[in-house]
């Protein structure tokens, strides 16, 4: 797993039959910043998950890939790579709250 920042959405009017209802969203996972440990910063790759919570884009969630991307109820017979597992609330790292959803 891995948090992530959404970014934008996709629009795409002609996909597999699937796909079809299926909300996609851009995201950027993150990672803690090393130097001071009281950031979170970007890792700099952008992917696209099929979104099944509601997120919104300025929304951090969790995201899983690869073949776990397969593992949920909703996203077993799609064709995916990235799927949003859940929003986050807040990341707290050595005691001190680097992010809280507003």
């Amino acid at each position: 797993m891995f948090v992530a920042k959404v970014t934008g959405s996709i629009v795409s009017t002609q996909k597999m039959d699937s796909m079809i209802g299926q909300k996609l969203l851009m995201v950027e996972p993150y990672r803690l910043e090393p130097k001071d440990r009281q950031s979170m910063v970007t890792t700099g790759r952008t992917f696209i998950a099929v979104d099944a919570l509601g997120a919104g884009v300025g929304d951090m969630v969790l995201i899983t890939q690869g073949s776990s991307a397969r593992f949920t109820p909703e996203t077993g017979k799609l064709p995916i790579d990235c799927v949003i597992i859940g929003i986050v609330d807040t990341v707290s790292i050595e005691k001190a709250n680097i992010y809280s959803r507003q």
